[in-house]
């Protein structure tokens, strides 16, 4: 792989990013995340720590099969923009309806295993409020908590890494789920350095534009938002989502474009190295 080839899916990738049609139907599943995080958040806001933190991470799985369900729609969009295939996106959503139905159990399982590690937190907290010796095993036991929760951080990572690389696996699929599933398992061994790398450029749009926006709702929030109550709390996080996902759009689409990209390039490179 050279520095041109990646150069050059880059390029293609962002030149099918801006259609207005596939903007549209981004933002439009953007906000649906936006409103499932504003929900969550508005139910912990007022909540204990442990509480709080479940409220923070079950968004992230749920939102994960949603967008890995809108990835495959916009993997077979570009799919067709890039072959020069009329696009009808009525058609697409409709073929792509059964394979949406199973993307939404693949979330079960990321799903379950955060809630157990959410459970075993919730004993730490437990043990903490012990009378008497609760606040020792607390210092104790501090590493029980940072373990788990470090594990849910690794969970939200891995379901990024899901994203990009089995996305246009499930968009192109030609085998059942399990056998489609240790394909990826193969391409991530196989190369893990080039797999890596060229998530973190695919991400790199995306990134900059959410720790910008990131920031000026956080400002907002502290300099021009005043509300107390939960609920119109809620709504102004809600409002604030419109603006956010409409923005984020384009760099979520690159996003899934360039997931296509690589996964074509490096199954090109594993057929040539097989052949040699």
């Amino acid at each position: 792989m050279t520095w041109k080839e990646v150069e050059y899916i880059f390029n293609r990738a962002l030149k099918f990013t801006f259609s207005k049609r596939k903007l549209l139907l981004t933002a439009a599943v953007l906000i649906f995340c936006g409103l499932i995080i504003v929900c969550f958040r508005t139910l912990g806001n007022r909540a204990n720590d442990w509480f709080s933190i479940s409220m923070t991470f079950l968004p992230i799985f749920f939102n994960a099969a949603i967008l890995l369900a809108a990835g495959i729609v916009l993997t077979r969009i570009y799919h067709h923009e890039v072959k020069g295939f009329p696009v009808s996106y009525q058609k697409i959503l409709n073929d792509s309806k059964g394979l949406i139905v199973e993307v939404a159990y693949m979330a079960v399982p990321m799903i379950l295993v955060y809630l157990l590690l959410w459970t075993l937190l919730g004993i730490f907290y437990l043990l903490k409020e012990i009378p008497g010796i609760g606040d020792a095993l607390g210092v104790i036991l501090s590493f029980g908590p940072f373990l788990l929760l470090l594990g849910s951080f690794v969970l939200s990572l891995i379901s990024i890494l899901v994203l990009f690389v089995v996305t246009p696996l499930l968009s192109f699929r030609s085998s059942d789920l399990v056998e489609m599933l240790q394909t990826a398992w193969k391409r991530l061994r196989s190369s893990p350095f080039s797999n890596l790398a060229l998530m973190l450029i695919g991400l790199l749009p995306l990134t900059l534009v959410a720790i910008l926006m990131s920031i000026a709702a956080i400002v907002t929030g502290k300099s021009y938002v005043a509300a107390e109550n939960p609920v119109a709390i809620g709504m102004e996080w809600f409002f604030i989502v419109l603006p956010f996902s409409a923005l984020l759009a384009p760099a979520v689409i690159f996003f899934f474009n360039f997931s296509a990209e690589v996964h074509v390039l490096l199954l090109k490179k594993t057929n040539t190295s097989s052949h040699a």
